[in-house]
């Protein structure tokens, strides 16, 4: 008898063991080879159709990392910021947060997921919310960026509200304080703030985020009085609410330090900008950035890595692998 409890009390132990690996397969970490014998390649075929995207759409560069930024600091890096809005309900995407989000970002995922999908072994087996990591380390990437490893294994979000967008996501007019903080409630640190948001060496704003700093009656004392004229000259009181400019007017398609040497001019684009200089807290960050480029593309890939691990699904209660990336499967 007491042999035979023995032998069960091992088979128990066993079985425990097992269903404890099971779970862990139900809910394991991100990491770089996930999809090594799932979908084999997969970052070669994303990153052939985001070459593709960038050749025939250059501003996909831009619009491409901020789609990822809007979608990790709602909800985590989940996709859900690519779900189109139904009958009875609002997507974060209409958020008016959201609502200048390019086109070519959107486009960018979705091209990427086609060619994934493809692939016979690959089919419906790669997130829209890894699809949108990697697509975005590439157009950084291929922009002059840092090409760095990425963390795969999140599952897509299983909602997607506009509702959840309010106060997550930094308006313009934010100070360091401010900065600092949203940031820190994702986990991500004051210099992770500073890396990336010199992801503004490339793509645009509506001329609505700054044009409260470049009116000549209130004029915002941190900007060059120089790029403050070239700006409203660009967006004059009443101009056309579409009407973009280049976020770096010095090397708008090429990713680098240039964002800070502009800040050190006072041609910060946004107050959210300028400020990183302005306040004195942060200025050394950008002034060792600006003097060194391999310093900032190593701290830039370094804020990604923690940035694409904010608020990750690898549950299957929490998320799954989403067909068609805007639409929740049904």
């Amino acid at each position: 008898m007491g042999a035979g409890i023995r032998i069960l009390a091992a088979l128990l132990a066993l079985l425990a063991a097992a269903g404890g690996g099971m779970m862990r397969c139900a809910a394991q970490q991100l990491s770089q080879n996930y999809y090594d014998t799932i979908c084999p390649g997969v970052e070669k075929i994303v990153r052939d159709a985001v070459t593709l995207k960038v050749q025939q759409t250059p501003v996909a560069v831009g619009a491409t990392v901020r789609l990822f930024f809007h979608d990790c600091f709602v909800q985590g890096c989940d996709a859900s910021v690519i779900i189109v809005s139904t009958g009875n309900n609002t997507a974060e995407k209409d958020n008016p947060a959201n609502k200048s989000l390019a086109g070519d970002g959107f486009d960018t995922v979705i091209q990427a997921k086609a060619a994934v999908d493809a692939v016979p072994q690959c089919a419906n087996m790669v997130s829209c919310a890894d699809i949108l990591t990697m697509a975005t380390r590439d157009v950084v990437a291929l922009a002059g960026g840092p090409e760095y490893p990425v963390e795969l294994g999140r599952l897509d979000g299983l909602s997607s509200t506009s509702a959840s967008v309010d106060g997550n996501l930094p308006p313009p007019s934010f100070n360091l304080d401010q900065l600092t903080a949203i940031f820190a409630a994702n986990n991500l640190s004051q210099a992770d703030m500073v890396a990336l948001s010199a992801a503004h060496t490339v793509g645009f704003a509506h001329c609505g985020t700054f044009a409260d700093r470049i009116q000549p009656a209130a004029a915002d004392p941190t900007m060059d009085p120089g790029y403050g004229s070239q700006l409203l000259a660009a967006c004059p009181p009443g101009v056309d609410v579409n009407v973009a400019v280049d976020l770096d007017p010095e090397t708008p398609k090429v990713f680098d330090n240039q964002y800070f040497i502009n800040l050190q001019k006072g041609m910060g684009l946004l107050g959210s900008d300028q400020v990183l200089y302005a306040d004195v807290r942060s200025r050394p960050l950008v002034d060792n950035w600006a003097a060194n480029n391999t310093d900032f593309l190593a701290a830039f890939a370094a804020a990604m890595t923690n940035l694409g691990r904010v608020g990750v699904k690898t549950d299957p209660a929490l998320g799954n692998i989403r067909r068609d990336c805007a639409v929740l499967n049904g």
